[in-house]
């Protein structure tokens, strides 16, 4: 380290390229070599700056949460369940789809190819999607008692729906599926929500 204690790289720019790398690749694919030669750094800056290849996961995967966040909330929002469905699922395939970023979603294809090693990381990717489908949850929830979805309307099983709809418009836009299908998917999705 320079005098005085500072860093000679740029941690943040640094973990935008690590979240690219594990969103590429996965997260057991990616090694401790493949991130410090695109973060242009030695294993000892990274261990020193973010410990290990899982904490610096755990750094990046709440990175990408945090870039997330503005669409979530604007989409959860929404003054009503159906909008709510169809302003989630086209933002995010906008998301999916964007030029000059991985395709897909992080939280879906980093734990996809995981064995027993990956088993933390699975969890961790589990249950940050489980939190994503919980505040659906609570949207629709809410949307039943504002009179905005019918009385009785199973919340639970609509917010799974919604997310798995969610995870795999990832894979399909992973797998290169043009984006104007998988708007004219998710904007269908969206429609099995009732409306007012």
């Amino acid at each position: 380290m320079p005098r005085g204690g500072k860093r000679a790289f740029d941690e943040e720019a640094a973990l935008d390229v690590a979240l690219e790398l594990f969103w590429r690749q996965g997260y057991e694919a990616t090694s401790i070599a493949d991130l410090t030669a695109a973060m242009d750094i030695r294993p000892p800056s990274l261990y020193a700056a973010f410990g290990n290849k899982q904490q610096l996961f755990e750094k990046v995967l709440e990175r990408y949460a945090q870039a997330r966040s503005p669409l979530s909330r604007e989409a959860l929002a929404q003054p009503t369940a159906r909008e709510v469905a169809v302003r989630l699922l086209t933002g995010l395939v906008e998301a999916y789809t964007m030029p000059g970023k991985p395709r897909g979603c992080l939280t879906v294809q980093a734990g996809l190819a995981s064995g027993e090693d990956g088993r933390a990381i699975v969890e961790l990717l589990t249950a940050a999607r489980d939190d994503y489908r919980q505040a659906v949850r609570d949207r629709f929830e809410k949307a039943v008692a504002d009179g905005d979805l019918p009385a009785g309307t199973d919340c639970k099983t609509l917010a799974r729906f919604l997310m798995a709809t969610v995870e795999g418009l990832a894979v399909h836009a992973a797998s290169g599926a043009p984006r104007e299908e998988l708007l004219a998917a998710a904007v269908l999705a969206a429609h099995t929500v009732p409306a007012a």
